[in-house]
């Protein structure tokens, strides 16, 4: 009978190492707030429903922008926005 630790690649006696995640693939709480808010204001400014194809394809490119280093909240809302053809009323 073949020992289970061999089974999965692990030879007996070795521990296996910890998988090395790219810090950029790991979104803290901040992260995620920051994300959310911006949403948040986008979905609400376009009368998108947050759970509707529309608010995905939104909520992807905003983390895709988030993930690429566009952290800031206002340059990722413009960004979205423009990705998604979605025009803001201007302030007089």
């Amino acid at each position: 009978m073949e020992d289970a630790g061999e089974s999965y690649g692990v030879a007996r006696g070795k521990t296996m190492k910890a998988p090395d995640f790219d810090k950029s693939d790991y979104f803290g709480a901040a992260d995620l707030r920051v994300c959310q808010s911006v949403f948040d204001i986008v979905a609400s400014e376009a009368g998108v429903e947050p759970t509707s194809e529309e608010g995905e394809r939104i909520a992807a490119i905003l983390v895709q922008l988030y993930r690429q280093g566009v952290k800031e909240p206002d340059s990722l809302r413009i960004m979205v926005e423009a990705a998604r053809g979605i025009n803001r009323p201007r302030a007089a």
